[in-house]
């Protein structure tokens, strides 16, 4: 029996707990800046003994947060002179 090993262009299996790294690819952030938004609070992780695991339905709830700040800015209709 042989093992496959994952190409770098495929896509990441889904997984309930994901790695920061794989969190940081499927936001196409930067691993350190994914480590910031944790110790911040503003993406939710979580400890396994001595590991750090983002789970996979805090991605959606982070993106739409950052939707949800945004949207006064968008749609506050005043226009710089």
């Amino acid at each position: 029996m042989t093992t496959q090993t994952a190409e770098p262009s495929e896509p990441d299996p889904p997984g309930l707990l994901l790695t920061v790294e794989e969190a940081a690819r499927r936001l196409r952030l930067g691993r350190t800046l994914v480590y910031r938004l944790i110790a911040s609070g503003e993406l939710e992780s979580v400890k396994v003994g001595r590991l750090r695991r983002v789970p996979a339905e805090c991605l959606p709830e982070y993106v739409a947060t950052l939707r949800c700040t945004r949207r006064p800015e968008a749609t506050s209709g005043t226009t710089a002179a």
